[in-house]
């Protein structure tokens, strides 16, 4: 059978899981009665919710006589190490661009990622359909970018496709009304442009996981490309691992992909992505070898991760009563168990009831919080903060590149924000009305600073980001909250007279009834220093005043706390509690008295 290997790649949003759906639907690889989900390779309930690509996936389509294998990949900046492992798997990229939005950050590093690779790309310029489209403009765009990333003449010869994936309908001509309902031009592109798997049949046996899966059953499971030779269930093999040893172990399972299923297989051959399982911590880089020919491939490359928060048990007064994991030994249990199929992510336990978690960013890390909260787990996390390096003799922090859309009115309030937290312009452009900024800046300049953004653009910016690389440190406070904090003196249920009086302190984040405890913050101030505050006094009732007259407070709606708002708000003296029920705020010296001692003497 022959056979294609390619990665859809883009920036996020810009509709790579919504045109695999079309890839796989135009195909035929479901059956006319099958139903299938809206951007089905997005299994993960978070996925769907969001509408982003978290992991990368592989599928493979039948097309006439050929095996197209399809690596869905993640956009956002945090995930791009998978990316970049991706490449050693595939001959050849779909990059998909917007046809309003252009080339964006992420496209720059994906796109960067891939010519490094030396893989075929091909581009599509998705979204054709909108009124809004500028489809020359954005090739121009993306040729530029093709060129200033050093692209040979070979990489710069690309074909192009215009597509809309959400209605189905693709064309080789950039005009609209040649668009048809048929991808049979897209499948014969990929025929003709991509190359053949450059790999090798009778050499013996190479296999490189550049994925990792796992499974209760079988442990660890790698995905990969198989570079050369044959693999077969229940063969001896070696694992050159990452130190030089060498581990033999028996093939127990051999998994392939078609449409949405993995599926077993009795063997694999050069060419074929797998999946293979028998080897309980099997890690990216690794060589799957025959035994007495070991012979190991280059190591990949794994990205560091740049931000890390402590997870601990959680201690509140409320602890327990609403998760169902709540013990230190299965917190540390699921943690060590993420990192079996998460190589960016590092677990370092830092006390009986405590972990370091480590991360490529707030993303990144948010979305395992919110898994784990899913899942009946409690517990409470730090405040995150960025990973330094020493880099001969000094002291470096992690840099980010950022791009940013805002309407014209509000570039002055961006600009002097973003200079505040330590960023350094370095281009300035007008699009369609809108100013587009691109900034170098520190990582933890940038936490907590979405927030900050689209309360000051109204909600109309769009921020991305993507590491760049590290620099000598900054010797300036970055990220930190401007305001204080109301916290609770007492333990109880809030009250809507209690709160009505507070209303003119600052903005609440509770509503009447709810639960509260000392030391839990209830609201924000509206200046700089922390208030506790009693959220839970009742009003004083004598002859002439009824019970029933506190319903007559109308309150002001209290402000929305999302995972990531929390995350991003809590200064280095509080922690965000979570359960399954509620994602709480509070003070790490739960004690007005025992803080109010501490921050004097902190001043």
């Amino acid at each position: 059978m022959k056979i294609r290997n390619i990665a859809i790649i883009a920036h996020v949003d810009h509709g790579k899981t919504t045109f695999v759906d079309q890839l796989l639907k135009k195909s035929n690889t479901f059956r006319e009665n099958e139903h299938v989900d809206d951007r089905a390779m997005d299994s993960n309930d978070i996925e769907k919710e969001r509408g982003i690509t978290i992991l990368a996936k592989t599928t493979a389509i039948q097309y006439n006589d050929y095996r197209i294998n399809i690596l869905d990949t993640p956009g956002h900046a945090d995930f791009g190490g998978e990316v970049e492992r991706i490449m050693n798997m595939v001959d050849g990229v779909m990059l998909l661009v917007d046809a309003y939005e252009g080339t964006m950050p992420q496209t720059r590093f994906v796109l960067k990622k891939a010519l490094e690779a030396n893989v075929k790309p091909i581009v599509v310029i998705n979204k054709v359909d909108k009124p809004t489209a500028r489809v020359d403009k954005v090739l121009d765009e993306v040729i530029d970018l093709f060129i200033e990333l050093g692209a040979t003449d070979e990489q710069l010869d690309f074909k192009v496709a215009y597509v809309s994936a959400l209605n189905g309908t693709a064309s080789l001509d950039s005009d609209i009304n040649t668009q048809q309902e048929s991808y049979d031009d897209i499948f014969k592109l990929i025929i003709d442009e991509i190359p053949e798997p450059n790999v090798d049949l009778n050499h013996p046996l190479q296999f490189q996981p550049a994925l990792l899966d796992y499974n209760d059953y079988v442990g660890r499971i790698g995905i990969g490309l198989v570079k050369s030779g044959s693999i077969k269930v229940n063969q001896m093999v070696s694992c050159v691992r990452l130190d030089g040893s060498i581990k033999q172990f028996r093939v127990q399972k051999l998994f392939g992909f078609l449409g949405l299923k993995r599926i077993e297989i009795d063997s694999a051959q050069a060419g074929d992505i797998i999946a293979i399982a028998g080897l309980s911590d099997i890690s990216v880089g690794e060589t799957v070898c025959e035994v007495g020919k070991e012979e190991a491939l280059e190591v990949l490359k794994i990205d560091a991760p740049t931000l890390k928060m402590s997870f601990m048990t959680n201690n509140s007064p409320f602890a327990g009563r609403e998760g169902k994991f709540i013990t230190a030994s299965k917190i540390g249990d699921r943690l060590f168990k993420e990192t079996q199929k998460d190589v960016s992510l590092k677990v370092e336990q830092s006390g009986n009831e405590s972990w370091i978690v480590s991360g490529r960013g707030e993303l990144h890390l948010s979305i395992l919080i919110e898994n784990m909260r899913r899942e009946g787990y409690e517990l409470q996390v730090s405040k995150p903060e960025v990973i330094l390096k020493e880099i001969d003799g000094v002291t470096c922090e992690p840099y980010e590149d950022v791009q940013i859309e805002v309407p014209e009115e509000n570039v002055g309030n961006v600009i002097e924000a973003l200079g505040l937290r330590g960023g350094v312009m370095d281009n300035m452009s007008n699009v369609n009305n809108l100013v587009r900024l691109n900034y170098t800046i520190p990582s933890r300049g940038l936490i907590g600073f979405n927030t900050d953004f689209m309360t000051m653009t109204k909600g109309y910016g769009i921020l991305n980001h993507t590491f760049k690389d590290y620099q000598p440190a900054q010797d300036i406070t970055l990220g930190k909250r401007k305001l204080g904090v109301l916290v609770s003196m007492e333990n109880g249920k809030a009250t809507a007279y209690a709160l009505g009086n507070l209303e003119d302190r600052g903005t609440m984040f509770i509503e009447p009834g709810c639960e509260v405890y000392e030391g839990m913050i209830v609201g924000e101030c509206n200046r700089e220093n922390d208030l506790a505050v009693n959220v839970v006094k009742g009003k004083q009732l004598t002859n002439t005043r009824a019970a029933g007259s506190d319903h007559t407070v109308v309150l002001k709606r209290p402000r929305l706390m999302t995972l990531e708002y929390c995350l991003d708000y809590i200064n280095d003296d509080e922690f965000v509690e979570i359960t399954p029920e509620f994602i709480r705020l509070r003070k790490q010296i739960l004690n007005t008295e025992q803080r109010k001692k501490v921050d004097a003497k902190n001043k």
